[in-house]
């Protein structure tokens, strides 16, 4: 018998995670950020700084802090100073209007709102009915919203980070769903380090990489595919503020900047493939490329494949973190339509109408379950109750099997329709 040791648990904080790649590589490049660099020792110090300021706001464990804001360093950093506090972070979608927002700001009861000053306008149309204490502008002292970087110089950084289990939320990402109001998924700590890892493994995600992110940071997809797990296996990262073809293709084929990983919904590669300077742009750094959100059409497909570029497709929601399934690049023309097989840490299957499987071939509604999946719905104990079945996320689409074992998509089990 071996005598009985105390073990401390491990701390699954993504801000205790960044710090640590900090203390390991400070010189190595973390952001990238229209031409300027910052290295992983600068990023950490940003965070603590941040931090600080946050807590000197009254930002105290379990409060919700929202960023509404175009890709930018500040977005990632103040999603990591959050959480270092205990707290949960509230990524918005810059596109709504102000009523909208409002809903949802009022609905995490959001503590304290950062705004990049673009931004500020629709935010002052509905202040007044907003919980927010603190107003913070990215750059500039606007309207009443402090200055998110003259506080940053003068805040006492933070040195000890909260402890959090896999259990405990890492934020809150709204999703538009069938009811008519957007719900705000719980993302744990744990479901999105199972991420790192289910969507990690099969891009090849490491410390050589660099993804250049085009997708917007408060959508699941620009959040977690792959900035998240790049951040975590200690790689850069390339923001662009808002996505232009020619300008992503430039970045691309810039031999010094050496882009390996990039993803995008089917969109993006389209007008890419279309832009003029697709065909002279030098790919051939590009290691991984991942498109999901949508079918992908062949052509689409056949474009980039002919320019030495295979795409990992794949299938996920905000719910799913959003790793769900992937098709590798190997089956890609084989399997056109197809989203793949469930990766590693997942398990689904097709269910009927009254919850029992289905065999491989026909058509019923998609179950998923594992630690990548949602504990449920913020302030929604009914509608969370009703999005599962012991135990398995209803995912509300419908799908099948093939003969192989490949899911198709085939068509959504309840549907809504969004405009604008």
């Amino acid at each position: 018998r071996y005598p009985s040791m105390h073990r401390p648990e491990p701390n699954f904080n993504v801000a205790a995670q960044v710090i640590k790649q900090a203390e390991l590589n400070p010189s190595d490049t973390a952001i990238i950020f229209e031409g300027t660099k910052r290295t992983y020792g600068e990023f950490a110090q940003r965070v603590r700084s941040l931090a600080g300021l946050l807590r000197s706001a009254g930002v105290c464990v379990g409060d919700r802090v929202g960023f509404l804001g175009f890709n930018q360093p500040s977005f990632i950093e103040t999603m990591f100073a959050t959480v270092s506090l205990g707290a949960i972070f509230v990524p918005l979608n810059f596109r709504l209007t102000g009523e909208e927002l409002a809903f949802i700001i009022d609905d995490a009861g959001v503590h304290s709102l950062i705004v990049d000053p673009d931004l500020i306008p629709v935010v002052q149309s509905v202040r007044e009915r907003l919980p927010c204490r603190r107003f913070y502008s990215v750059h500039g002292a606007l309207d009443g919203f402090a200055c998110l970087e003259s506080g940053l110089s003068v805040a006492a950084p933070v040195s000890e980070i909260a402890s959090s289990s896999p259990h405990d939320t890492l934020l809150i990402m709204y999703t538009s769903g069938t009811t008519g109001h957007p719900k705000g998924a719980m993302i744990t700590f744990g479901m999105n380090l199972y991420n790192a890892i289910n969507l990690g493994m099969p891009a090849g995600v490491n410390a050589n990489t660099v993804q250049l992110v085009i997708l917007p940071l408060f959508h699941t997809g620009g959040m977690n595919c792959y900035a998240n797990p790049v951040l975590h296996a200690g790689g850069q990262i390339l923001l662009m503020r808002e996505f232009e073809p020619g300008r992503a293709l430039s970045i691309i084929g810039d031999a010094n900047l050496g882009v390996t990983h990039f993803f995008g919904v089917p969109a993006p590669y389209q007008f890419m493939m279309q832009h003029p300077d697709f065909e002279s742009t030098d790919l051939s750094r590009i290691q991984t490329a991942g498109v999901g959100g949508a079918p992908c059409a062949e052509a689409i497909l056949s474009g980039w494949i002919d320019r030495g570029v295979s795409l990992i497709q794949g299938w996920g929601m905000t719910e799913t973190s959003p790793g769900g399934t992937c098709l590798d690049a190997a089956d890609v023309l084989r399997k056109i339509g197809s989203a793949g097989k469930p990766l590693l840490h997942t398990e689904v299957k097709i269910v009927d109408d009254e919850d029992a499987e289905l065999p491989w071939g026909e058509v019923g509604e998609l179950l998923i379950r594992g630690p990548n999946i949602t504990p449920g719905y913020w302030n929604k104990p009914e509608a969370t109750k009703d999005a599962f079945v012991e135990g398995w996320l209803k995912t509300g689409d419908a799908a099948r099997f093939d003969n192989e074992g490949f899911i198709y998509i085939v068509d959504r089990w309840k549907d809504m329709y969004i405009s604008g």
